[in-house]
Protein backbone atom coordinates (compact mmCIF):
# COMPACT_ATOMS: atom_id res chain seq x y z
CA UNK A 1 0.00 0.00 0.00
CA UNK A 2 1.33 3.41 -0.96
CA UNK A 3 1.60 6.25 1.53
CA UNK A 4 -1.62 7.73 0.13
CA UNK A 5 -3.57 4.59 1.13
CA UNK A 6 -4.01 3.35 -2.44
CA UNK A 7 -2.69 -0.09 -3.27
CA UNK A 8 -0.47 -0.41 -6.35
CA UNK A 9 -2.47 -1.01 -9.53
CA UNK A 10 -5.59 0.75 -8.25
CA UNK A 11 -5.88 4.47 -8.80
CA UNK A 12 -3.83 6.74 -11.02
CA UNK A 13 -2.69 9.67 -8.89
CA UNK A 14 -4.93 12.69 -9.32
CA UNK A 15 -7.48 10.93 -11.53
CA UNK A 16 -10.42 10.06 -9.32
CA UNK A 17 -12.20 7.53 -11.57
CA UNK A 18 -9.42 6.10 -13.74
CA UNK A 19 -7.80 2.89 -12.59
CA UNK A 20 -4.65 1.18 -13.72
CA UNK A 21 -5.02 -2.40 -14.81
CA UNK A 22 -2.67 -4.84 -13.14
CA UNK A 23 0.12 -5.98 -15.44
CA UNK A 24 -0.73 -9.44 -16.72
CA UNK A 25 1.15 -11.83 -18.97
CA UNK A 26 -0.51 -13.52 -21.94
CA UNK A 27 -0.72 -16.94 -20.23
CA UNK A 28 -2.54 -15.51 -17.20
CA UNK A 29 -4.92 -13.56 -19.44
CA UNK A 30 -5.61 -16.60 -21.64
CA UNK A 31 -6.34 -18.79 -18.60
CA UNK A 32 -8.72 -16.18 -17.12
CA UNK A 33 -10.56 -15.81 -20.44
CA UNK A 34 -10.82 -19.60 -20.86
CA UNK A 35 -12.38 -19.86 -17.41
CA UNK A 36 -14.98 -17.17 -18.23
CA UNK A 37 -15.80 -18.68 -21.62
CA UNK A 38 -16.20 -22.14 -20.04
CA UNK A 39 -18.68 -20.69 -17.50
CA UNK A 40 -20.61 -18.90 -20.25
CA UNK A 41 -20.92 -21.97 -22.45
CA UNK A 42 -21.91 -24.22 -19.52
CA UNK A 43 -24.56 -21.73 -18.35
CA UNK A 44 -26.09 -21.40 -21.82
CA UNK A 45 -25.89 -25.15 -22.48
CA UNK A 46 -27.91 -25.78 -19.30
CA UNK A 47 -30.70 -23.46 -20.49
CA UNK A 48 -33.57 -24.33 -22.82
CA UNK A 49 -32.09 -24.33 -26.38
CA UNK A 50 -35.40 -23.02 -27.76
CA UNK A 51 -34.82 -19.85 -25.71
CA UNK A 52 -31.05 -19.35 -25.78
CA UNK A 53 -28.09 -20.99 -27.51
CA UNK A 54 -24.41 -20.24 -27.97
CA UNK A 55 -21.57 -20.74 -30.36
CA UNK A 56 -17.99 -20.62 -29.11
CA UNK A 57 -15.23 -20.09 -31.64
CA UNK A 58 -11.71 -19.28 -30.49
CA UNK A 59 -11.77 -15.82 -28.97
CA UNK A 60 -15.53 -15.28 -29.16
CA UNK A 61 -18.75 -16.61 -27.65
CA UNK A 62 -21.96 -15.61 -29.41
CA UNK A 63 -25.17 -16.13 -27.42
CA UNK A 64 -28.36 -16.01 -29.45
CA UNK A 65 -32.00 -15.76 -28.43
CA UNK A 66 -33.65 -17.67 -31.31
CA UNK A 67 -37.13 -16.19 -30.77
CA UNK A 68 -36.03 -12.55 -30.86
CA UNK A 69 -32.92 -13.03 -33.01
CA UNK A 70 -30.96 -10.85 -30.60
CA UNK A 71 -27.33 -11.69 -29.90
CA UNK A 72 -24.90 -11.10 -27.07
CA UNK A 73 -21.30 -11.24 -28.25
CA UNK A 74 -18.42 -11.80 -25.82
CA UNK A 75 -14.93 -11.61 -27.25
CA UNK A 76 -11.36 -11.01 -26.27
CA UNK A 77 -9.41 -7.81 -26.70
CA UNK A 78 -5.99 -9.44 -26.41
CA UNK A 79 -3.92 -6.32 -27.09
CA UNK A 80 -5.25 -4.68 -23.91
CA UNK A 81 -6.04 -7.88 -21.95
CA UNK A 82 -9.76 -7.16 -21.78
CA UNK A 83 -13.02 -8.91 -22.57
CA UNK A 84 -15.61 -6.98 -24.59
CA UNK A 85 -19.36 -7.61 -24.40
CA UNK A 86 -21.85 -6.36 -26.97
CA UNK A 87 -25.44 -6.55 -25.77
CA UNK A 88 -28.46 -4.37 -25.09
CA UNK A 89 -27.26 -2.01 -27.81
CA UNK A 90 -23.92 -1.16 -26.16
CA UNK A 91 -20.38 -2.46 -26.01
CA UNK A 92 -18.66 -2.70 -22.64
CA UNK A 93 -15.00 -3.49 -21.97
CA UNK A 94 -14.06 -5.47 -18.86
CA UNK A 95 -10.67 -5.77 -17.16
CA UNK A 96 -9.60 -8.41 -14.68
CA UNK A 97 -9.25 -6.93 -11.22
CA UNK A 98 -7.01 -7.95 -8.34
CA UNK A 99 -9.87 -9.99 -6.79
CA UNK A 100 -10.17 -12.16 -9.92
CA UNK A 101 -13.43 -10.58 -11.09
CA UNK A 102 -13.87 -8.79 -14.39
CA UNK A 103 -15.16 -5.21 -13.97
CA UNK A 104 -16.09 -2.62 -16.59
CA UNK A 105 -13.32 -0.21 -17.47
CA UNK A 106 -15.55 2.87 -16.97
CA UNK A 107 -16.20 2.03 -13.28
CA UNK A 108 -19.98 1.91 -13.75
CA UNK A 109 -20.12 -0.99 -11.29
CA UNK A 110 -20.67 -3.70 -13.90
CA UNK A 111 -19.27 -7.19 -13.40
CA UNK A 112 -18.77 -9.32 -16.52
CA UNK A 113 -20.92 -12.37 -15.71
CA UNK A 114 -23.70 -10.24 -14.22
CA UNK A 115 -23.71 -8.00 -17.30
CA UNK A 116 -23.83 -10.98 -19.68
CA UNK A 117 -26.73 -12.39 -17.65
CA UNK A 118 -28.55 -9.05 -17.86
CA UNK A 119 -28.00 -8.87 -21.63
CA UNK A 120 -29.16 -12.47 -22.14
CA UNK A 121 -32.22 -11.89 -19.94
CA UNK A 122 -33.09 -8.76 -21.92
CA UNK A 123 -32.84 -10.69 -25.21
CA UNK A 124 -34.46 -13.97 -24.17
CA UNK A 125 -36.12 -13.77 -20.75
CA UNK A 126 -33.69 -16.47 -19.54
CA UNK A 127 -31.51 -16.04 -16.45
CA UNK A 128 -28.16 -17.80 -16.67
CA UNK A 129 -27.11 -19.93 -13.73
CA UNK A 130 -23.45 -19.85 -12.81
Amino acid sequence: MASDGVTPGEMVAGQARHYKRPVMDEATYSAAVAQVFKKLVAAVDSADPDLVECDATGDMVTITAPRSGEKVVVNTQRAVHQVWVAGKGVGVHFSLGPTGQWHDDKQKGLELLQWVDECVFSASGVRLRW
